[in-house]
């Protein structure tokens, strides 16, 4: 029987997820003129046509047979990617509410309209490119349909439709800002200061919205809601905002650019740095809840919960210490709880025989570990695990004078930093690139399978672009991979969630020999001065860091909620079998419990449509899995 450990470390995903297949190319247009408004304005004048007919056949006729409908909301309640014909025909017929589409030259800025792009990054596949705007019973959003020539004529290879914006409810942003002050006599009259002293204590009620968790999930959620008119409070058991990043190892930075970085409403100044130090980032978020006035609690827990399916609401007793030592304790009735905790779980922290005897200075998991001593010549370090923390860990290790040996198991996916860069981000984030709402919405709409065809092709060049630190790597003795199907490192964290290396320097180290790699050994026993590796290696250590990761999601949801309602939570993070991510950012199996979380993009992303698909329940125009 095969089990997820059991696979090639390349291969394993999140257990229950599927590894989606890599989608065949079309056939590209070999005309070399073509008038692409005239093209894009006869499909979408016969797609609205027949939609109003509920002429689902003929809809899906206006598609390739190997295509792709994505749809976020804009047909329903859901994340859904329809593939081919049938699926779509299947799909429609059971109920939408899809009104209309139409060709959106404004989105976000002036645009070129229908024009003829490449699909395929070396510009062997193209056909015609444009967004459309998706106009629903309720709301409407952007969206992207790409056509490409099928047998004489032209045909939707993929369309994606969104909802991010409910009729009557616009975000209060532009010409819609608030006024700020109402002028006139008013005895009764408050200030700013005392007014918002009054909302983020709920002086005057309960909030409609109770959110976990206050990094950049928790924050980028209160945001959307805000901008909703929902009611919202925040609660995190830190000291202060941005505590989850201030208090990581001294040395961690961002592994992400600043272009794809940005959050909602309020991004990065132009002279922030590419890679944004985690200190920095934890102020930046704290200034970013102040500026935002954003609802939140800190030294907060929560002590108790229920869900009253009856009422649709919860009960939950919070305890908060305040700046003066008080301890306040306030029962609320949330109708929803957003569990921002981390896209992961508990940490992943070993047993191993003999952690009681050790007789060092340091044994602990990552996530625990404050950065290496100074002036640490002289001194043993290892470090258990191969990933971003464990590479990273080892690089502070070195350059404090330790001498460092790092424990790998299976095989790491590795990419440099350069590469991220060169391949995976650019054009569509980085200096003078695209606005970040038309980034983001190019990156968004690619369905899961066409998605991981581009991957594929990336990881190729990747290959080529990184050849000597791969090869290095594996003369060194550390094992590298290239993700599943070969599509590289994204994929292997939007598929598993972890088992890669984004370098910033540690792999030459270990070309170099600075740091050691022992790979394809576990651990037998920590020994009181010492590690013993299964194949009966003994390494001296004053230090040992566990690199082990983290679990599932969902078993911070069972921390935090208990064995019921976690029991109607699937495993978080991976695919469905249509290439959509489970749980995530969608109702999560439990009425009035949201999970939301990701990188700094998912989160300014994914943030707008957890708010609408709540603010929708709360305004009775949905109602839990129902469309």
């Amino acid at each position: 029987m095969t089990t997820p450990n059991s696979l090639p470390s390349s291969q394993r995903i999140v257990p229950g997820s599927v590894d989606i297949p890599i989608a065949p190319w079309p056939a590209t247009t070999k005309e070399e003129t073509v008038d692409a408004p005239a093209v894009a304005s006869k499909i979408i004048d016969s797609f609205n046509e027949l939609l109003s007919k509920k002429d689902h056949k003929a809809i899906a006729d206006l598609f390739v047979e190997n295509s792709y409908w994505r749809d976020h909301l804009g047909l329903t309640w859901d994340f859904r990617t329809m593939k081919g014909r049938d699926k779509i025909v299947s799909f429609l017929d059971k109920g939408h509410h899809l009104t209309n589409l139409a060709i959106d030259r404004e989105y976000p800025t002036k645009n070129n309209g229908p024009e003829v792009v490449a699909f395929r990054g070396d510009g062997s596949v193209s056909g015609i490119q444009f967004f459309v705007r998706t106009v629903a019973k309720h709301g409407f959003g952007p969206g992207l349909a790409r056509l490409v020539r099928d047998d004489g004529g032209w045909k939707i290879w993929t369309l994606y439709t969104t909802m991010n914006e409910l009729n009557d409810h616009p975000e209060p942003t532009g010409r819609l800002r608030p006024i700020g002050v109402k002028h006139g006599a008013n005895p009764e009259r408050k200030n700013w200061l005392d007014r918002r002293k009054a909302e983020v204590n709920f002086e005057n009620g309960d909030p409609d919205v109770l959110i976990i968790g206050c990094g950049q999930a928790g924050l980028s959620a209160h945001a959307r809601l805000k901008m909703l008119n929902v009611p919202t409070l925040a609660i995190d058991i830190c000291d202060n905002i941005g505590d989850n990043w201030r208090n990581r190892y001294h040395q961690l930075v961002l592994h992400d650019a600043v272009w794809y970085d940005h959050l909602p409403y309020i991004k990065f100044p132009e002279f922030w740095p590419v890679f944004t130090p985690k200190d920095k980032l934890a102020d930046f978020l704290k200034s970013y809840a102040e500026m935002l006035e954003l609802n939140v609690w800190n030294n907060t827990s929560l002590e108790y919960s229920s869900w009253d399916d009856k009422k649709k609401e919860w009960t939950v007793v919070l305890k908060r210490t305040k700046k003066d030592g008080s301890v306040e304790v306030r029962v609320m009735h949330p109708k929803h709880i957003i569990q921002a905790t981390g896209h992961s779980g508990k940490k992943n922290a070993p047993n191993f025989k003999g952690m009681e005897k050790f007789e060092g200075d340091v044994l602990c998991h990552s996530s625990e570990f404050r950065g290496a001593k100074k002036n640490g010549k002289g001194r043993k370090a290892v470090v258990i695990g191969a990933c971003n923390s464990a590479l990273d860990i080892s690089q502070d290790f070195y350059e404090n004078g330790y001498d460092v040996t790092i424990v790998q198991r299976s095989s790491t996916t590795v990419m440099t930093s350069k590469a991220v860069l060169d391949l995976l981000l650019y054009p569509a984030y980085c200096e003078n690139g695209p606005p970040t709402e038309e980034a983001d919405l190019l990156t968004w709409a690619k369905p899961g399978e066409v998605y991981k065809a581009i991957q594929a092709d990336l990881n190729e060049l990747q290959q080529v672009q990184d050849k000597d630190i791969l090869e290095g790597l594996n003369k060194a003795g550390f094992k590298t991979d290239r993700g599943p199907m070969n599509t590289g490192l994204w994929m292997k964290y939007l598929q598993r969630g972890g088992g890669y290396y984004i370098d910033v320097g540690g792999s030459q180290l270990i070309i170099d020999g600075k740091v050691k790699a022992k790979h394809g050994v576990g651990i037998s026993e920590i020994l009181p001065r010492g590690v013993k590796l299964e194949d009966g290696t003994e390494l001296e250590a004053d230090e040992i860091v566990c690199a082990t990761g983290y679990q599932n999601m969902r078993t911070a949801t069972e921390a935090i909620f208990g064995d019921e309602v976690a029991s109607k939570v699937s495993n978080v993070w991976g695919y469905d079998e249509e290439g959509e991510t489970r749980v995530m950012w969608r109702q999560s199996g439990h009425p009035g419990l949201w999970l939301h979380g990701g990188n700094l993009s998912m989160c300014r992303y994914f943030s707008r449509l957890v708010a609408i698909q709540i603010k929708a329940q709360l305004e009775g125009l949905s109602k839990p899995s129902g469309l």
